[in-house]
């Protein structure tokens, strides 16, 4: 089926196993099926509005709106939500039914929801679990003193960071697994004192490196294996390689042109068309061990899912943001996992969920609601309301063909229902926006923070090295060299630096994220031909860029 997106107007085509998808996955009540209409989005813009309601790293000081105490919360502080913090969210002080309502018929779904968000208490943060001394993060579990770290599990000591887990004294790192004392790293797993490093394993003790396993004391090295005292690619004794890196590191200027060095050889040795292995059938960018995976990203163990991104231990799902571990028969949802099942259109749902259509917040069990936020354990809700099952099952074809009348059904949540400004989005970030056309399409927009700019003293000049720094830079307020914006070295990443002689950061914590973002290729597929081969590859890597691309097997042979 050849469509054209209502929202961006390109082509897109649904294959023949998306529209079966979408018939298997379609709610049946009393014994009928609604069938899910095939969708109007093209995938990116499907993606752009599941992401308008992600806001991972945006956090602000406000008062919970139940006892008045302060917290720090994604949702700012004039924000029209009422916002609890999130312990005093879970407990037995408030009732989710207290806000259940009726559905109108003569006015459409969404704007009944967008209503009862604004009534329903919003958690202070989406999640938060199980953490020791890490209030300043959002979207963490099991974690230990930790800092501005984002979608991160089980990790001690480690600041500003997004999308790490397991892993112990990080800074600066994007996407790093299993790894300790790394800095300024980007998909690596398994590595030890690794720095300015991208798509590394057990790796250690080496610097600027792209595409290595199992290297030690290596420096600017790009596509090497097991390899130890290397520079630029180059094998050298020992006394001679630690010379010529200390010099390196000696000044900026040394540093900076060793950088330049390290980036040619990267463009002038062959990249992978895809990053992952043991897959069987799949297209797309960071997958593992996945089969039968379409058009999707950073993945692991899913298989005949479809538009998925950050998904886990997932079977069946289509165009699904985060996060599994496992879930089955899921259809355009954001946040969903620890176990769920045929969950469609919803949003921050999971512990072992099911049956949901168009529901937030829904949680610990919570089964056959439609269009609830803020349950948990709730069942035969509708608008938060309770029902019998017989009723439910009755109102709800009811109230899908009430949405198919204002063409509703079968779409996601809007983007303008979303409680976040689009510029404090991950929307902004891989779809960005002007104020103007943001605004003009009916999005929020946050403006600047005036007082962050005003008059902070004079400009700090940070030494190159960090042994000329004293205590007293984590008194002082620096100005980001990119944005202008005001940061500061927090004492134990001082610490840290300090110990691993490494100079400190010129800027701001959110111009060094979107730095390392830049580094990964874009979620965009096209097709191109293998540099060596010719074969037609599927690649991150579109045809008027400069690297050198094979597929997947000469890539292989070549490297290894």
């Amino acid at each position: 089926m050849k469509k054209i997106c209502l929202h961006c107007s390109a082509k897109f085509e649904i294959p023949e196993d998306d529209l079966l998808f979408f018939e298997k996955v379609s709610p049946i009540f009393a014994g009928k099926k609604e069938l899910i209409p095939p969708p109007t989005l093209c995938p990116d813009c499907r993606q752009q509005r599941r992401l308008a309601w992600r806001n991972e790293k945006r956090l602000y000081h406000r008062k919970c709106d139940l006892t008045g105490k302060q917290i720090l919360s994604i949702y700012a502080p004039d924000s029209p939500y009422t916002v609890y913090d999130h312990r005093e969210w879970y407990t037995d002080k408030w009732d989710p039914h207290d806000y259940g309502r009726e559905f109108d018929f003569s006015r459409p779904f969404f704007e009944q929801f967008g209503e009862l968000l604004l009534k329903t208490p919003m958690r202070s943060v989406n999640l938060q679990a199980e953490n020791e001394n890490c209030e300043y993060t959002n979207l963490t579990t099991r974690n230990r003193n930790c800092y501005l770290v984002f979608a991160a599990n089980d990790n001690e000591d480690c600041y500003y960071c997004m999308y790490i887990h397991r892993s112990k004294n990080l800074i600066d790192c994007f996407f790093v697994f299993d790894s300790e004392l790394c800095y300024e790293c980007v998909d690596c797993e398994h590595c030890y004192d690794l720095r300015h490093s991208q798509y590394c394993e057990t790796c250690s003790e080496s610097e600027m490196l792209f595409a290595c396993r199992g290297c030690k004391n290596c420096f600017g090295c790009v596509n090497l294996t097991n390899k130890e005292y290397h520079l630029f690619n180059q094998k050298m004794d020992k006394e001679s390689y630690l010379q010529a890196v200390a010099d390196i590191r000696c000044s900026r200027e040394m540093f900076e042109r060793a950088k330049e060095e390290f980036m040619k050889l990267r463009l002038s040795l062959p990249h992978k068309e895809y990053a992952g292995l043991s897959n069987e059938n799949v297209s797309g960018d960071h997958l593992n061990h996945c089969k039968n995976v379409k058009q999707s990203f950073d993945c692991t163990y899913d298989e005949d899912c479809s538009y998925c991104t950050w998904l886990h231990q997932c079977r069946e799902c289509r165009d699904c943001y985060a996060w599994g571990i496992p879930g089955e028969l899921g259809y355009e949802n954001h946040l969903i996992g620890n176990g769920f099942y045929n969950v469609r259109f919803s949003e921050s749902c999971w512990n072992n969920v099911r049956d949901l259509l168009y529901c937030r917040y829904c949680l610990d069990g919570s089964h056959d609601c439609f269009g609830c936020n803020g349950l948990r354990a709730g069942s035969y809700c509708i608008l938060n309301k309770q029902y019998t099952k017989e009723e439910y099952e009755r109102l709800v074809p009811k109230i899908i063909e009430h949405m198919r009348s204002t063409g509703e059904y079968g779409e996601f949540l809007p983007a303008t229902l979303s409680p976040y400004a689009y510029n404090e989005t991950v929307a902004q970030e891989y779809f960005p926006l002007s104020k103007e056309i943001a605004e003009k399409q009916g999005l929020r927009w946050r403006p600047e923070d005036p007082e962050e700019k005003k008059y902070l003293g004079p400009k700090i000049e940070v030494p190159w090295s960090v042994s000329d720094v004293s205590d007293d830079i984590c008194k002082q307020i620096l100005i980001c060299e990119v944005t202008g914006r005001p940061y500061k070295i927090i004492p134990q990443e001082l610490k840290f630096y300090r110990e691993r002689g490494i100079p400190l950061p010129l800027r701001c914590f959110d111009q060094r994220h979107a730095d390392r973002r830049a580094l990964r290729n874009p979620r965009k597929i096209w097709t191109r031909a293998c540099a060596k081969c010719s074969k037609e590859i599927q690649t991150t890597y579109s045809p008027e860029r400069p690297e050198t691309v094979y597929c997947e097997q000469c890539y292989l042979e070549a490297v290894y």
